[in-house]
């Protein structure tokens, strides 16, 4: 089995949820960890994890990260991190997988299933070897305590309820 070390500059932890029940707010986590152990061309017994510096947050507004930093979202004083563990590796196509584990965001654990697409492999200009991932998945922010809103005068809410989530990983050999 090979390790793989995380290029944190040619990766990122995107993610988006509605605004106003019509638009979009994204962001990102700018500090994480991600491990991966094992056949990069073929993840049957790999074992993954991540791990989230939730201060890291950004959605280009100051105002709001913070807010997302405090007790009404992330409360990132005690939940300092967002941690993803593998429980179940599913080949669904040709290098693209179902890969299940365990979220921790605040006190909760929940399974998550992301859908995950092998990009390949590829030597840079350095000599080293990379290789690649992209995944996503979406999960209800309410089922981890996440559950801040403002209601609108014109109905609905401020805050949508569904989080999209989408990693790029690009690794290279330890």
């Amino acid at each position: 089995m090979t390790k793989f070390n995380l290029d944190a500059a040619h990766s990122s932890i995107d993610f988006s949820v509605k605004h106003m029940m019509v638009s979009k707010v994204k962001g990102s986590f700018t500090n994480f960890t991600a491990n991966l152990e094992g056949n990069a061309e073929d993840l049957n017994g790999a074992t993954i994890s991540f791990d989230i510096d939730v201060k890291s947050i950004t959605t280009n507004s100051e105002d709001r990260d913070n807010h997302l930093r405090s007790a009404d979202f992330f409360d990132t004083e005690t939940f300092p991190s967002i941690k993803f563990v593998a429980t179940n590796i599913k080949k669904t196509d040709d290098g693209e997988y179902h890969v299940t584990g365990d979220i921790t965001i605040k006190d909760v654990t929940k399974p998550v299933t992301f859908e995950v697409e092998y990009g390949g492999k590829g030597t840079n200009p350095w000599g080293q070897e990379v290789v690649a991932f992209s995944a996503e998945t979406k999960l209800n922010r309410k089922e981890f305590g996440l559950v801040w809103n403002q209601a609108l005068e014109t109905g609905g809410v401020l805050v949508g309820e569904d989080i999209k989530i989408s990693v790029d990983l690009e690794l290279n050999p330890a």
